[in-house]
């Protein structure tokens, strides 16, 4: 895989059957000069994974790149050559292509190779994007799967079944293990070595709504009753297998910004790691409790998004603003939540950061800022109108959902008024239905086209066959 592409360089990803060490090569065309690069040794401390950045690469062009691991004998012979493609940022305005989706392999539903195995990587191939953007759920570490599940018109769904995905994920081998699931998958291959990714995280990669309050202990498909070390694990995983370039300030950082050309800057953020604990949500001022991105992200954020010169700012959230995503209940029977809405009213709890987050982009007149998520298992279109909030001092915008990718659908889930979204448009579930699987069609993923000439964006809402179901023509606005 290649990731996190910025101007001039990308990261490269792979991973060996064994020890090994890790070598790179790539040129602009077939007959071009080739450029060659040692990459790190693969050990069984990062599950035998390798990444390495590619540098001093030509803007504007598309990269043809292979990756070949030499074993640590002394025979040193080397593997076939893994070949794959990405394009680099443009120097100067060109169209821009980029999708995003997420919630892969979950609820249940595992590769069946009888019915293609995730076809929606090769529906994502057919439009030839620029990048992928994964908004998180990249793997479901608390879903185990069974070998077969009846589906509702009595044919059999067929999971390829591994060791680790039969059950809970708590060592870090399991953990690992999801990925390895996944990467089994031609279509996933295919997608990954065609098109450069970013990847973001949200709960499923350690278990399902974790925060600071979490706890199995009443759980008995879990044998390790210590959840912060389950997310040190899980996070260990999640970072083996990320084609995604790490931070030198903060190792584990997962938010950062990736630029790409005039036309297009991503920021990427990270709801689960800085949150407080899921509470019923309604406090008067900002706390430790109430955090969900934190002081520090919060604080990049804002200062990434002023100086950002690109014409259109994608901010890439593992979370929906103004759905209701709850968490059960509070010991005193109240409702908690999972994500910032908390129902009707003035911002409270964490809707305070969010509050204060779209107050500083009007103030600075941040313009052609746009949100994409997903989470919620159905996909959606909301306008966020001021004159229709509780919440009135910020600048409208839109915030785009979809998935999932491949896992159970779900929804949809309701709106509430603090920021004003208006629904435009939705797919998921008829009433009564949920858990539907990818055998039903209801897989969604989103398609966002930047247009040099006129410098709108267009973002098409599809479903897993590709088929368009809703777009929207965003115009630039002035900056």
């Amino acid at each position: 895989m290649s990731g996190d592409v910025v101007p001039g360089a990308a990261m490269i990803w792979s991973r060996s059957d064994g020890p090994a060490r890790m070598h790179m090569s790539w040129k602009t065309s077939e007959r071009g000069a080739v450029n060659r690069i040692a990459g790190p040794h693969c050990l069984d401390t990062t599950d035998y994974t390798g990444r390495a950045e590619l540098t001093a690469l030509p803007s504007g062009q598309t990269i043809l790149y292979e990756v070949q691991f030499e074993d640590l004998t002394s025979a040193r012979t080397r593997s076939e050559p893994l070949q794959g493609r990405f394009r680099t940022a443009p120097a100067a305005p060109r169209d821009v292509r980029f999708l995003w989706t997420g919630d892969q392999v979950g609820q249940g539903w595992g590769i069946d190779r009888a019915r293609g195995g995730m076809k929606i990587y090769d529906a994502m191939l057919r439009l030839d994007p620029d990048l992928l953007l994964h908004s998180g759920d990249v793997i479901y570490a608390d879903n185990p799967l069974q070998p077969e599940v009846k589906l509702p018109d009595g044919s059999l769904w067929r999971n390829v079944i591994t060791e680790e995905k039969s059950k809970v994920a708590e060592t870090l081998d399991e953990f690992r293990g999801q990925y390895r699931y996944n990467l089994i998958d031609d279509n996933l291959r295919r997608f990954s070595s065609a098109a450069s990714q970013i990847w973001q995280w949200d709960d499923h990669e350690v278990m399902n709504n974790y925060s600071p309050s979490k706890s199995v202990d009443a759980d008995l498909k879990y044998k390790e009753k210590r959840v912060p070390l389950m997310v040190a694990r899980a996070t260990k995983a999640f970072l083996d297998y990320a084609p995604m370039r790490l931070s030198a300030s903060e190792t584990e950082r997962i938010y950062r910004r990736i630029p790409y050309g005039p036309m297009l800057d991503v920021f990427v953020l990270d709801m689960r790691s800085y949150r407080g604990p899921n509470t019923h949500n309604r406090q008067q001022r900002e706390s430790v409790e109430t955090a969900y991105l934190g002081a520090a992200q919060i604080e990049w954020l804002m200062r990434d998004l002023r100086s950002s010169k690109a014409a259109w700012k994608v901010i890439a959230a593992d979370m929906p603003i103004g759905l209701l995503v709850g968490d059960g209940k509070t010991d005193d029977g109240r409702d908690r939540f999972e994500a910032s809405a908390n129902g009707d009213g003035p911002p409270l709890g964490r809707e305070l950061e969010i509050a204060r987050l779209l107050r500083f982009i009007k103030q600075n007149r941040i313009n052609n800022v746009v949100w994409f998520t997903a989470d919620v298992h159905y996909t959606a279109a909301h306008f966020y109108d001021p004159r229709k909030a509780q919440f009135t001092d910020f600048l409208p915008f839109w915030e785009f959902v979809s998935g999932p990718m491949h896992a159970g659908t779900f929804g949809p889930g309701k709106l509430e008024n603090t920021f004003g979204p208006q629904l435009i448009f939705q797919k998921a579930p008829p009433p009564g239905r949920a858990n539907l699987s990818p055998a039903e069609g209801m897989q969604f993923f989103g398609d966002v086209q930047i247009s040099a000439k006129t410098r709108a964006m267009t973002v098409t809402l599809r479903d897993g066959a590709g088929a368009a179901l809703h777009e929207q023509v965003i115009p630039l606005q002035p900056v």
